[in-house]
């Protein structure tokens, strides 16, 4: 089958998609070049194919012209964001520490919020999702964005409900995706959805990525981000250094609660509280942290690497792995193992 012959009538139709990037300095340089490329490519490939190219692609900023990055480059803002002429298809509202910034800019905000009234489609690569979500177009909604500003994300904008795992999802017409290489992965799900599967490998093939990564960015991240806080803080902070370095001891709810004397039912309830986490749930974070270092940092096997974190088996690692970063302790390793550790 010819890789086009999937492309979708409104691809097909003769008028070009107009995909419109928006940048707010100092913006995030692979926020805006990793759809670039992959709009670029798609566009390359299609007309080597002897077709018209899909996509009209522009770069918008705060004001026309030059487009700082964090990388201290510059870009070449071809439109203000302000520019009443702006017609989108695909609006796509990039990250970086600028978007933080700009997302309590109400001029900008409100600005960004008649352009996404325009477009067919409204997505964010990264933090982008910041100035997406202060449009309100996200509230009520779950959405996602980089790892590492979840916290900050779910304080500023409460009514959305943050998915921590999801490289990207969508909510009515707006999607969000995860930090940053993320981008690449949403924007080819972009071009499968507009020209077909069989395009969207060719451009993963290009860029020499997946077409679809395995697992959620969650394999990532930092699982445990809990930090003791309030009154009950002080019963704990002991007792989680004791839980770290004695993983393959009994850290059930009884056992833990008789080392700060106290009943299971309170110790659990207190727990809670304080980490805003169960304790089992903390524990089985506790033992899968140590095993990605194990994983990315020794050449122990899977089955001692479970024995040293307390696992009851490599099996229940693996189930653990599956169920928190959806993929196995074998694949995380194969990705992230330091290149300094020899291979197991």
């Amino acid at each position: 089958m010819h890789p086009l012959q999937n492309m979708s009538q409104a691809a097909m139709s003769g008028r070009q998609h107009r995909i419109l990037l928006v940048g707010f300095p100092p913006a995030q340089m692979l926020d805006i070049s990793g759809p670039l490329d992959v709009f670029t490519i798609a566009n390359e490939l299609s007309e080597a194919m002897g077709r018209r190219a899909p996509y009209d692609i522009s770069l918008a900023g705060p004001a026309a012209g030059m487009l700082m990055t964090t990388s201290g480059v510059a870009l070449q803002a071809a439109f203000s964001l302000f520019d009443v002429t702006l017609r989108p298809d695909t609006l796509l509202i990039c990250g970086g520490r600028g978007a933080r910034i700009s997302s309590r800019d109400a001029r900008l905000v409100n600005a960004l919020a008649t352009l996404c009234d325009r477009a067919d489609r409204v997505c964010s690569i990264c933090t982008g999702a910041f100035l997406l979500a202060a449009t309100g177009a996200l509230d009520g909604h779950r959405a996602t964005t980089h790892w590492a500003h979840f916290d900050e994300f779910s304080a500023q904008f409460p009514r959305v409900e943050i998915d921590r795992d999801a490289l990207f999802l969508s909510a009515g017409k707006c999607y969000t995706s995860a930090g940053i290489t993320a981008g690449i992965d949403f924007c080819l799900s972009l071009v499968e959805r507009d020209l077909g599967r069989a395009l969207a490998l060719l451009v993963a093939r290009e860029l020499v990525v997946f077409m679809k990564r395995p697992g959620g960015q969650s394999q990532f991240s930092t699982l445990l981000m809990h930090d003791a806080t309030g009154e009950d803080k002080a019963p704990f902070d002991q007792l989680i250094r004791w839980m770290t370095e004695h993983l393959t001891d009994d850290l059930s709810v009884d056992a833990l609660a008789g080392r700060v004397a106290m009943s299971p039912r309170n110790f659990a309830r207190r727990f809670s509280s304080a980490l805003q986490i169960a304790p089992g749930k903390y524990v089985q974070m506790l033992r899968l942290d140590a095993a990605r270092r194990l994983l990315t940092e020794s050449t122990l096997s899977v089955t001692l690497i479970a024995d040293r974190c307390g696992f009851q088996s490599a099996e229940t690692m693996r189930i653990g792995f599956q169920r928190c970063l959806n993929t196995s302790p074998s694949d995380f390793r194969a990705r992230f193992q330091s290149i300094d550790c020899p291979a197991p």
